[in-house]
Formats: C-alpha cells, structure tokens, sequence
C-alpha cells in the first residue's frame, strides 16, 4: 500500500482511498463488483428481450387477425391477444421490479 498526495489539498493517502481523509475530494470512481455486474446486464438484457418479445407477438397477433375467417375467431383472436399482451406487461414489470432492486443493491458504495 503506497501513499499519494491528494491533486487537492496535497495530504498523503492511501491508494486504495476512495476520497481524501482531509478535503473528502474523490480520488478514484468505486466500482462494482463481479455480481453487481451480472445484475447490471442481466436488467438490460432482460429488457431487450421483452421488447424482442413483444414486437414478436405483435406481428403474430398481426398474422392470426388476417388468417381468422369468422367473426367469432377474430374476436377469440383479439381477446387473446389482449390477455397476452396483459401477461406479457405483468411479467416485463414485475421482471424489472426484481432485476432493478438487485441492480440498485448491489452498486458501489461511495
């Protein structure tokens, strides 16, 4: 462990110091760890692939609308697909939920 002089007030710290004992200037950005990480980008790929998803299944809602021949199967087709738009919503939210709690848990502490 060396010493280095703090760029603001010129006091000795350590170099693993965060911020100055002294002036409380931050002399290094903390980062997170190993976990923090995967929480990180396990939230963003979370959310690109619920939007994968959803476009998705908006084109095969899409598909099904012009493939019903009656009006009863356009109807089943269109409450459907609400239902599952509705589930596919509570899941991306409740996903986020989980995923943003261990992301702001485990970022680094300043």
């Amino acid at each position: 462990m060396a010493l280095i002089s703090c760029p603001e007030c010129d006091h000795q710290v350590s170099d693993t110091a965060l911020k100055c004992s002294q002036c409380g200037m931050q002399l290094r950005k903390p980062r997170r760890s190993i976990i923090g990480k995967f929480f990180k980008w396990g939230f963003i790929l979370f959310n690109l692939l619920m939007a994968i998803w959803m476009f998705s299944y908006f084109g095969f809602i899409g598909e099904s609308m012009n493939g019903a021949t009656s009006e009863a199967e356009q109807a089943g087709t269109a409450i459907g697909s609400t239902l599952g738009v509705g589930m596919l919503l509570v899941f991306w939210a409740l996903g986020d939920v989980i995923l943003g709690l261990f992301v702001m848990f485990t970022r680094p502490k300043s």
